[in-house]
């Protein structure tokens, strides 16, 4: 179990899970957004592709490209001591993902109910199922969010603070729940950005924080899987 909890973080496991995702999820937004897909688009991923337009770049073509490669390189430069048995790594790497998936979505049905118990004021309440389904519907839209706000964000604060001598013990929880806030917070900004909802924002930041637990703990491809995993069980239910 050792040698599979480390091969897990290996980018060789991680760019084989990846992929297919990617591919799907591009290939849904310009099938399920006809003329406008970039309507289909939130949060980390709509923000790489504002930041790609900027620069004169074909977001279509370039952000999967960036990722991909990304992962490709890291791959080729770990190449040496890749992982044996891929198969059977990715095989529990995809029920880990399914289960921790499984898990958030039973979270999810228990929160308005625990925030009513502690008194929060909750807005739209009947409408929040429809909001979050539509957001999270696509299959592998939290690729670029995992990238933005765990491995790049949640690691960087988690170094920053490390750095400012930090204890060890709080460098994780506090590096979590600010990457977190930040991870809710960027639904609502932007021409597509969603009107703020408690619930939802509380809720994608409990989120967060989950997700940042199961980067720390079990490597971004579970983190990634677990998040791609959710949408499509919120998106069927």
């Amino acid at each position: 179990m050792t040698e599979y909890f480390r091969a897990t973080k290996h980018p060789w496991p991680t760019l084989l899970l990846l992929l297919p995702l990617l591919v799907a999820y591009e290939c849904g937004i310009v099938w399920l957004g006809g003329s406008n897909p970039d309507t289909l688009r939130n949060g980390a991923d709509a923000w790489l592709r504002w930041g790609l337009e900027a620069f004169g770049l074909n977001q279509m073509i370039v952000a999967p490209a960036l990722v991909a490669v990304l992962f490709i390189v890291w791959s080729w430069l770990r190449r040496f001591d890749r992982p044996q048995a891929l198969f059977t790594i990715c095989s529990g790497m995809l029920l880990e993902c399914f289960l921790f998936a499984l898990a958030l979505w039973g979270l999810s049905h228990g929160f308005a109910p625990f925030l009513d118990t502690l008194g929060v004021p909750l807005s739209n309440k009947p409408a929040v199922e429809q909001t979050v389904s539509r957001v999270v519907t696509f299959v592998g839209a939290g690729i670029y969010e995992e990238i933005l706000f765990r491995l790049v964000l949640f690691s960087g604060l988690a170094l920053l603070l490390k750095t400012a001598l930090v204890p060890k013990s709080a460098t994780v929880p506090i590096a979590a729940c600010l990457s977190a806030l930040l991870f809710a917070a960027a639904h609502h900004i932007g021409p597509y950005g969603e009107k703020m909802n408690t619930y939802v924002f509380l809720f994608r930041t409990m989120a967060g924080v989950y997700f940042a637990l199961l980067f720390q703990f079990r490597g971004f491809a579970v983190a990634a899987g677990a998040h791609a995993c959710y949408d499509v069980l919120v998106g069927l239910t």
